[in-house]
């Protein structure tokens, strides 16, 4: 399987508001790549890790997927009853059996490279590869367009992390890019941890 390099958010202080931006919560969980290739399933953690045998709830669930090649970008979440992550359960470890995996890019599917396509399109083909809803495996929902101000507050509001916001017309570049923004909620705890997770 070919090599996949993480694309990373740039740190912005205001969410963009324009129509082709696309935006997602950001849940407080470990950024993780999930890797399948016939039965071999991996997660792989941005410093080069496989962590596969810690959360066997998202390598269980890749494998009820029906395409047996894919590699998906996206976060290890511990969810409570609110839908609201939990960070401080993920990083105990007494809870990895509890954590999912919430998908918010593909990459490769089937031997073809995705990378180049615009983030719209690959949502599209994320969405269709996960409308079985294996559980343990979801797709971060995202809203369009000039909502991100409105839905970042909100999400302030629930006492979320914050909002990334990506180009809806751009492809996915390995590193640090300018077309993914992300934005914290000043008053969440991960504000305290800076970028680890």
């Amino acid at each position: 399987m070919r090599s996949f390099e993480f694309c990373l958010p740039t740190k912005g202080t205001t969410v963009p508001n324009g129509s082709d931006w696309l935006h997602e919560i950001k849940y407080d969980g470990y950024r993780l790549r999930l890797e399948r290739d016939g039965d071999r399933v991996r997660l792989i953690t941005r410093g080069g890790y496989n962590w596969s045998s810690r959360y066997p709830w998202i390598v269980e669930a890749a494998r009820k997927i029906r395409q047996k090649h894919f590699v998906l970008d996206g976060e290890a979440v511990v969810l409570g009853v609110d839908g609201v992550s939990d960070c401080n359960a993920l990083h105990s470890r007494k809870h990895d059996h509890e954590v999912q995996f919430c998908a918010f890019d593909i990459l490769a599917e089937g031997g073809d490279d995705l990378r180049t396509l615009p983030l719209s399109l690959r949502k599209t083909n994320l969405e269709r590869l996960l409308a079985q809803r294996p559980e343990g495996v979801f797709v971060n929902p995202f809203e369009r367009g000039e909502l991100g101000p409105d839905l970042f507050r909100a999400a302030c509001n629930m006492g979320l992390e914050g909002l990334v916001s990506k180009r809806r017309d751009r492809p996915y570049q390995a590193g640090r890019s300018r077309y993914w923004v992300k934005v914290k909620n000043r008053s969440h705890p991960a504000m305290d941890r800076g970028d680890m997770f």
